[in-house]
């Protein structure tokens, strides 16, 4: 997010006037003061996103300003102008928090100068601040395509990016949809700015909002300072809503807003701001049948589904299994500080009979605890670990009523009647959920969306079972 909005502080009405001038001529929006105090009391009600302030005025003079709000207001840069330029004073206004020093007369193209460094400063701090809690564009995110439907579908990417329209990923989780995302960005005009991900899904309403648009300090307990969103993060760039199906109609709502006018207020806030990011969605819900059960706007769906890509389930495209394996394994070969092993034959027929319910992301995992494990420079199938999920149905096996192991072709619905038949619905619910999961290799968020449950209310009968000795 640039800079937009610039406070002037001066006594001298014509220096204030000039400065206000200059600004205003750049395109900022200008907000004046007259003196430390006033300048105090405008930020409290309309935050700026720089200020410039005269060292020498009656009260409370520069030096002061600058230094009550960096204690009140750290982040908001200041930048310190006078006709009484000395080298200490300068030290003084660095020390006390002030970002640059200014020369009076200031002509607009030094005002624009120091503007431009600011603010490509910030950036960088608050891209840092986010890469530090998000790592991303490491050596596992390589595309691999060998299937025809892999080729396809990055030649339609690589068309996809060259424009700005907004991009909706759908498919079966762990497929790589956010690997696509990033092929998106990389091809695209946009690709030295920057690329921001958000997993909608593991964020609660409150928290999404304020991850999304950001929130100015004190807006909510624990916001002791203003922060930006990812939205802002991302101008220039590119921004990822990853698992767009499991977002609030509420969210829904501000979601449209952003997309349809390109502009938003921070929680708490009053300003309007503007940004410009290209929008990727992804998600692994089929949003029709959101839409018709009422769990997802269709006005929200049409605007995302401008460029639709579908990744095909790893199942779908079974020439990309062995290469994909083979990549991993050298990745996670490297990260142990081993020499890459090969796969026997019989592994290689095994990874290619298995169903992968958990896609290029089970795979990936598969082959990780392979690597762990492995004892010798060949990977047999002893070797490899399918369906996280089976000890789980094992080990609830042993708290459920045992039934027998086979039906009846001609005669299924009946038996299966007969055999839930008396049982608790709690029993059924349990056997439901966790045969759900075998099915979808211990996928939680896939396994919650086919059984229409949240993936938290999953989780959260999963520890209780686990706590009451259900499951161990």
């Amino acid at each position: 997010m640039s800079i937009q909005r610039v406070l002037i502080v001066d006594d001298d009405p014509l220096s204030r006037e000039f400065l206000a001038e200059a600004v205003g001529s750049l395109g900022f929006s200008v907000d004046q003061a007259a003196s430390g105090e006033e300048a105090l009391t405008t930020i409290t009600h309309k935050m700026p996103d720089l200020v410039l302030s005269d060292l020498r005025m009656p009260g409370m003079d520069g030096s002061e300003l600058i230094e009550s709000i960096h204690r009140l207001h750290p982040g908001l840069p200041t930048v310190l102008v006078t006709a009484h330029g000395t080298v200490e004073a300068a030290v003084d206004a660095m020390q006390n928090g002030a970002v640059d020093f200014l020369m009076k007369p200031c002509s607009p193209d030094t005002i624009e100068m120091v503007i431009e460094r600011i603010d490509r400063t910030r950036r960088l701090q608050d891209e840092n601040e986010y890469l530090r809690s998000e790592l991303i564009g490491n050596a596992n995110e390589q595309v691999i395509v060998h299937s025809q439907a892999s080729v396809d579908l990055l030649r339609t990417s690589s068309r996809i990016a060259r424009s700005k329209g907004t991009v909706l990923i759908t498919g079966e989780s762990g497929t790589g949809k956010e690997r696509i995302a990033q092929h998106i960005h990389q091809n695209s005009p946009r690709k030295d700015g920057p690329f921001i991900r958000v997993n909608c899904a593991a964020l609660s309403e409150t928290l999404l909002e304020s991850e999304l648009f950001g929130h100015e300090r004190g807006a909510f307990t624990g916001a002791h300072r203003q922060r930006p969103g990812r939205f802002e993060l991302a101008d220039g760039g590119t921004i990822l809503l990853d698992e767009l199906g499991e977002i609030s109609p509420a969210m829904q709502v501000k979601l449209l807003r952003v997309l349809e006018e390109e502009e938003f207020e921070r929680v708490g806030g009053t300003k309007t701001l503007r940004v410009d990011v290209r929008v990727i969605a992804s998600t692994n819900r089929n949003l029709p049948d959101e839409i018709a059960a009422g769990k997802f706007r269709e006005d929200l769906y049409y605007r995302l589904h401008v460029l639709p890509l579908q990744i095909p389930a790893l199942r779908d495209r079974k020439e990309d299994i062995l290469p994909l394996a083979n990549h991993f394994l050298e990745i996670y070969s490297r990260q142990n500080g081993l020499e890459t092993p090969s796969f026997s034959e019989e592994s290689q027929t095994q990874l290619l009979a298995w169903n992968w319910p958990g896609n290029v992301r089970e795979l990936e995992n598969v082959i990780q605890r392979s690597v762990v494990l492995l004892e010798s420079d060949t990977v047999c199938p002893e070797d490899l670990s399918f369906g996280p999920a089976t000890g789980l149905i094992q080990q609830a096996n042993q708290t459920l009523p045992q039934v027998e192991d086979s039906f009846d072709p001609n005669n299924w619905e009946e038996e299966l009647f007969d055999r839930l038949a008396n049982l608790p619905v709690a029993d059924i619910e349990r056997i439901a959920i966790l045969a759900t999961l075998q099915s979808t290799g211990g996928n939680k968020t896939e396994a919650a969306r086919r059984l229409g449950l949240t993936a938290r209310t999953l989780s959260n009968k999963l520890k209780l079972w686990k706590s009451t000795g259900l499951l161990t």
